[in-house]
């Protein structure tokens, strides 16, 4: 029997030490194990001080991970302490096991990341719903609460700062996000698109050496009076932009010498091509632009056949 005590706990509770498992009780839709703290005494979460003294017990019934579809609840008993320190506030305390229970917990510790996890992955909703096939029980608000607890991660200090304006509210109100560009991951969040704003969050981190922003002012002046030792560079997506945006403004300041070099197709040639068929044209006939643009289409397939007839030709006589 008590091989088989050891070999649930280790099944059941394989990085939980001073736990020991009594029965387990498996139904139809549940499975539920009955366990207890082996341990001698607890800490007081108030002062610290060690206690053995046991002031009473009695019964938790927090949610563990599924097992096969079904669900796993811990009927587990665990004892209150006096606090022995006289200054402490509190008089008694109950046991805490790590890594399985926490204050006013309902769930031990593995399904509760197991569920943040989910969270983080698919958000309320979809997590709820894949919780459920999974054989917990739990609402989309539930599940984000889960994700607001947790501890917020450790950031390293960004040496790329990429800056750009987000809107929470378009055309009214917008504010700025800041994203590490050698990892790709957003860093924070800034109420506003205030140059001082800017300046004060690059200010407490002097590390960074390069700020990868867009043309707006504010963003200039901000880089510029929080980090005068970082460079300031345009990021790919603006580049890409400004180059294209400038390429349109040249194209059309000198389309009247680009008609001039465009060769035009002899008067033969356009009388032997085929007048496209009004009614596939979703543009209405008659209407300038529409007419303008049905005859470019026909002048640009006539020399595309034109060229490719000379290719043609050139290519058997060679």
């Amino acid at each position: 029997m008590e091989e088989v005590a050891l070999r649930l706990e280790e099944l059941l509770f394989p990085s939980i030490a001073d736990v020991a498992v009594l029965s387990v009780d498996v139904s139809i839709e549940i499975v539920r194990v009955d366990a207890q703290s082996i341990t001698v005494g607890a800490a007081c979460p108030g002062c610290g001080a060690w206690s053995t003294r046991v002031h009473s017990s009695y019964l938790r019934f927090p949610a563990d991970a599924p097992s096969a579809g079904r669900s796993v609840v811990l009927q587990l008993r665990v004892r209150r302490f006096r606090c022995g320190n006289n200054m402490c506030p509190r008089r008694t305390f109950a046991e805490q096991i790590p890594g399985l229970t926490r204050r006013h917990g309902q769930r031990t510790e593995r399904l509760r990341s197991t569920l943040a996890a989910l969270g983080l992955a698919l958000a309320g909703r979809a997590s709820a719903r894949l919780a459920s096939v999974l054989g917990v029980s739990i609402s989309r608000s539930t599940v984000l609460r889960l994700v607001n607890a947790l501890p917020e991660p450790e950031v390293p200090a960004p040496r790329v700062v990429g800056v750009d304006e987000y809107a929470t509210r378009k055309g009214r109100h917008y504010g700025t996000v800041l994203v590490d560009v050698e990892t790709r991951r957003p860093i924070d969040l800034l109420p506003d698109r205030e140059a001082s704003s800017l300046a004060a969050w690059l200010a407490q981190r002097p590390g960074v050496e390069i700020v990868c922003r867009d043309r707006a002012p504010f963003f200039a002046e901000g880089a510029t009076a929080g980090a005068p030792q970082a460079v300031q560079v345009a990021d790919r997506w603006h580049l890409w932009h400004n180059l294209s945006e400038a390429a349109e403004r040249s194209v059309a300041q000198h389309r009247r010498c680009l008609r001039v070099l465009t060769p035009a197709a002899s008067q033969p040639e356009l009388e032997n091509v085929p007048a496209p068929d009004p009614s596939a044209s979703p543009w209405p006939t008659g209407h300038r632009f529409a007419d303008r643009t049905r005859t470019r289409h026909a002048a640009v397939h006539a020399c595309w056949k034109r060229d490719t007839a000379c290719d043609r030709s050139s290519g058997s006589s060679g």
